[in-house]
């Protein structure tokens, strides 16, 4: 929990503000997961710090979202173009990702 704290601050995520009059604060909660490793050893343990967006309403409170996922058949193209160039593949895992943009809901 600590490290996750201390990304979200090293980030600058958010900053304090007066509260909007008859707004109510957007609650927040942790996520907990375990990151395993093969044969179901357990590798880490992760925690998030998230917030109960589902409270929200569009257009009011916010008016655009942003999920970055990719599709599957842009990752098979990848694999394929990889095997048949003979590219080596790497995995990566990011600790944090933050989309660094002003919002102005």
């Amino acid at each position: 929990m600590q490290h996750e704290l201390d990304a979200l601050e090293s980030n600058e995520t958010w900053s304090l503000v007066d509260l909007p009059p008859g707004k109510c604060p957007i609650g927040c909660k942790w996520v907990f997961k375990a990151k395993h490793k093969p044969y179901v050893t357990i590798d880490r343990y992760k925690a998030r710090l998230v917030a109960k967006g589902y409270t929200q309403t569009e257009g009011i409170e916010y008016f655009e979202t942003f999920s970055p996922v990719v599709k599957i058949t842009t990752i098979r193209f990848i694999l394929s173009l990889a095997s048949a160039k003979g590219w080596i593949l790497h995995q990566l895992d990011v600790n944090n990702a933050f989309l660094h943009d002003d919002l102005d809901e």
